[in-house]
């Protein structure tokens, strides 16, 4: 895999991050252990973007969101919705395909207990703009956490006081597009009650209503 815009397999920028993926690969052979691309066609018009990769998820099978907890309820929603062709992701050679959808994270290596450092996220924030470049004029961006929601002001070089983060909440974007806020999938949120399926259905189904037709 050669480096994009989009994406930079030799990426080594942060000097904690690779460190700490040089001592995961080395006890964990058989993992994906470096920047995680995105999964999706470009230019789908419905850009979600989560946090990081999961130790056991991303980290491990080189796909975001698969493999892991965070993952369940993001792809039953998605298959739910007509965004993927399963409901289910375990890995990286299952077959399931996206819709119209392409899934990013803010930062594109595991970052120590899942925490990145802003300097980081600033880091990675190159990348993400080329995500928001191919986002196509009527598309939405599914922000999954306050992290992301942040991440995705910043590319678009909007300040972040006219744009309060809450589940569901919709946001317009330069562009003709959408940016619409909810709580990440991740095992914690469901177990604390932060988030369910329900919930997240709702707000997947209201950036799926914002997507304007093709012309």
């Amino acid at each position: 895999m050669t480096a994009t815009a989009l994406h930079d397999p030799a990426c080594r920028r942060c000097p904690r991050l690779t460190d700490f993926l040089d001592g995961v690969r080395a006890k964990c052979t058989d993992y994906f252990a470096a920047p995680v691309p995105g999964f999706g066609t470009p230019g789908g018009r419905l850009l979600i973007v989560g946090l990081a990769p999961g130790m056991h998820g991303a980290n491990r099978t080189g796909r975001p969101f698969t493999g892991d907890y965070a993952g369940q309820l993001l792809y039953r929603g998605l298959h739910a919705l007509g965004f993927a062709s399963a409901p289910e992701s375990l890995a990286a050679d299952d077959g399931l395909q996206l819709i119209d959808c392409r899934i990013a994270n803010a930062v594109k290596c595991l970052p120590p207990a899942n925490k990145p450092l802003p300097a980081e996220i600033d880091t990675c924030n190159v990348f993400l703009r080329a995500e928001l470049a191919a986002l196509p004029g009527g598309g939405v961006v599914l922000a999954l956490g306050h992290i992301a929601h942040q991440a995705v002001l910043r590319a678009l070089d909007l300040r972040p006081g006219g744009f309060k983060f809450g589940h569901a909440a919709r946001h317009p974007l330069p562009g003709d597009r959408w940016l619409v806020d909810s709580y990440h999938t991740s095992r914690y949120n469901v177990q604390t009650g932060r988030i369910d399926a329900a919930m997240f259905t709702a707000a997947l189904a209201s950036a799926r209503d914002l997507i304007a037709p093709p012309p």
